[in-house]
């Protein structure tokens, strides 16, 4: 049986539609949400469950607005960084990805280069001497196909972009579907899938910045953080992958018990100083079972829990190193370790290192991923 889902537009709120929303009957709501330079209009999406969960997204990017869920007291927060306007987002100053979906390739490709079947691709550059999260004009900048449904989980919007041949150096037509669906267990479901007409090299993830206190109040230092990984990929000078895989154990990456984010920030230690903080892919364990926990997050001030399933062999554990106060968006100044990512994804830079596992997509392939990001409280 399916869930009734009332579809609303921001025209007019009409008193069956608010008898809906004040019933618990989960929505979709629509409104403009700013144009882009060529006149098309961008929209923000509000997905709401029976229990009061609310998620915005607009199709800007993919992105992930903002999370509203409650703390122990039943308090609702918004939990991720984001800006109520298409302008933060479109701001020179905006170069941190808030919420955003990152394509072709998430994390970092070593200067701009990799083979793929005995030739050689070269993509832009924009971080330093390597390639950030699918080049100069990623898949955060575009501006995706919408559609609302409803389904038995919960209500659901689906986007959709064809990235072209070439788009940012990288090969083939890649038709990308990304489904976001709420349920009833204030679960954000992101169900990723893509086929290519030429072989290429695809890693997708979303970018969202998460502060259980509140997007703007304080620190994610306290937080106590739980990493399912034995093992991790250090980086060199350039956060780059040096192909090996070393254990977390005896280390400041030791997160497999609940451990605060900050208890060791600060320690003398290399990876540490490079990353100016954990900006480090970890190699999950249990790769591919979505019943098991990847990460979890717990914030001891609200009570506010997140768990992340995931079917992708990597987290991204990321500190928001470089956040300075200078970005303002919903909730206030973005501050030094304001908030924490946690990007399922393969690993950084993975067709550079034949040990890692491959990130190729062929003609008559079709990739799929799934991420959860559930929240509870405790």
């Amino acid at each position: 049986m399916k869930l009734p889902v009332f579809v609303l537009t921001s025209a007019a709120l009409t008193l069956a539609a608010l008898s809906a929303l004040s019933a618990g009957i989960p929505t979709i709501q629509k409104q403009p949400f700013g144009k882009m330079p060529d006149g098309r209009e961008v929209f923000l999406y509000t997905l709401t469950n029976a229990s009061g969960m609310e998620v915005k997204i607009t199709n800007y990017g993919g992105t992930i607005e903002s999370i509203k869920v409650p703390d122990r007291d039943k308090n609702y927060a918004d939990v991720v960084l984001g800006f109520d306007t298409l302008e933060g987002y479109t701001q020179p100053k905006n170069t941190s990805y808030f919420g955003a979906l990152i394509g072709r390739y998430g994390n970092r490709i070593a200067k701009g280069t990799f083979q793929l079947d005995g030739k050689v691709y070269h993509i832009p550059t924009n971080d330093g001497p390597n390639t950030l999260h699918g080049g100069i004009h990623g898949f955060n900048s575009k501006l995706w196909d919408a559609k609302t449904m409803e389904t038995p989980e919960g209500p659901s919007l689906t986007l959709h972009y064809l990235s072209k041949d070439g788009e940012e150096g990288f090969p083939g037509n890649l038709n990308v579907t990304v489904r976001y669906t709420l349920d009833k267990k204030n679960g954000l479901h992101l169900d990723y899938s893509a086929t290519t007409d030429k072989d290429t090299v695809l890693n997708l993830t979303n970018h969202s910045y998460f502060n259980l206190s509140g997007a703007g109040n304080g620190t994610i230092l306290k937080d106590l953080l739980t990493l399912n990984a034995d093992n991790f990929t250090p980086v060199d000078s350039t956060l780059i992958p040096t192909g090996k895989v070393e254990s977390v154990g005896g280390t400041p990456f030791d997160f497999r018990h609940a451990t605060e984010v900050g208890s060791r920030i600060n320690e003398n230690n290399e990876q540490l100083k490079l990353g100016h903080g954990y900006d480090h892919n970890f190699v999950l364990n249990r790769k591919g079972d979505l019943t098991v926990v990847a990460a979890k997050v717990e914030d001891p001030n609200s009570g506010r829990v997140l768990e992340v399933y995931t079917d992708q062999p990597g987290v991204q554990f990321y500190t928001s190193n470089f956040l300075d106060g200078s970005v303002t968006g919903i909730g206030g100044p973005y501050n030094l370790h304001g908030a924490l990512c946690l990007e399922t994804q393969h690993y950084p830079d993975s067709p550079n290192h034949p040990n890692f596992p491959s990130t190729e997509l062929r003609p008559g392939e079709t990739f799929h991923s799934t991420t959860i990001f559930r929240f509870k409280t405790e």
